[in-house]
């Protein structure tokens, strides 16, 4: 992709994204992560219908009238994007690449993060750590984001979310808002994602094409494996394999669905054909019932 196609391609996924936070997400994402407390911000005069427990005693004994105290909530969250960044990402049957969708879930995220002044930053990972980003604010910080993942070369081609998370929990002390984001072709990451959930806020969002999860009749294909090399070929018109492999594929969503929920982890499934606004709108509102 040269520069000009990219610059086309962020600016299509900031318009797009930027009216999903105006008009659905910001406020969810205010709902559903609260700040970290409250600051006191003014003393003004009453007015009917204000609390009675917020009336400034002092205040009012010197002025001879009814005073409140003015609180804000204290925001400035990190949020933190472990963007896997392996070759799987750069796989994709129908509309878009895994790697297309990553980047436009990380860009709604990211202006509804900013535009609630909280600071956003992101750590690409493959087999290894390919590049961190510090936590910022800005317009200008989060289209880096999206230019880093959509443009982004990684080294390595296989996935390792178990040295992401230690790496992880090397360099933010803070504790932050976390979003992996990846297909989770992965193993052994429980343990040290569930170490990483007890100190931050923690959300798995996993990325899958349809033809993970079930395959059409279209005969006999020929498959490669982008993070090993490895090829296969399938004959697609048993129905045997077909049904075989949607319940192996339903079966590996169940059980990390399922571990997931043990160690109190939210879980997001996105499929790269279907919008994402609904899974994540439900989302929200979940977690906002929770508070």
């Amino acid at each position: 992709m040269d520069q000009k196609e990219l610059f086309k391609k962020i600016r299509r996924i900031e318009i797009r994204t930027k009216r999903l936070v105006n008009d659905l997400f910001s406020g969810e994402y205010h709902s559903s992560f609260k700040g970290q407390g409250m600051e006191f911000e003014e003393v003004r005069q009453y007015q009917p219908g204000d609390d009675i427990r917020l009336i400034d005693w002092n205040v009012t004994a010197r002025t001879g009238y009814p005073h409140i105290k003015k609180f804000r909530e204290e925001r400035e969250l990190s949020v933190i994007f472990l963007v896997d960044a392996s070759s799987s990402g750069d796989f994709g049957t129908r509309e878009r690449f895994k790697a297309d969708t990553a980047a436009e879930l990380c860009a709604v995220l990211a202006f509804s993060a900013i535009k609630n002044n909280d600071k956003v930053g992101m750590i690409i990972f493959t087999d290894r750590i390919e590049k961190f980003v510090p936590p910022k604010k800005g317009r200008a910080h989060v289209l880096r984001l999206i230019r880093e993942i959509l443009h982004f070369h990684p080294e390595g081609t296989g996935t390792d979310i178990s040295g992401a998370l230690e790496y992880f929990n090397r360099v933010i002390k803070k504790k932050s808002v976390v979003f992996l984001i990846s297909d989770f072709l992965s193993e052994a990451y429980m343990k040290p994602l569930q170490i990483a959930n007890r100190k931050h806020d923690m959300i798995a969002i996993k990325i899958s094409d349809p033809r993970e999860l079930q395959f059409d009749n279209v005969g006999l294909i020929e498959l490669e494996d982008a993070e090993t090399g490895e090829t296969l070929v399938i004959d697609t018109g048993s129905y045997e394999f077909r049904r075989d492999f949607a319940a192996r594929a339903e079966e590996d969503n169940f059980g990390l669905r399922r571990s997931l929920k043990l160690i109190n982890l939210d879980f997001i499934q996105i499929i790269t054909n279907q919008s994402y606004i609904v899974p994540l709108i439900n989302f929200f509102r979940l977690r906002e019932k929770r508070h």
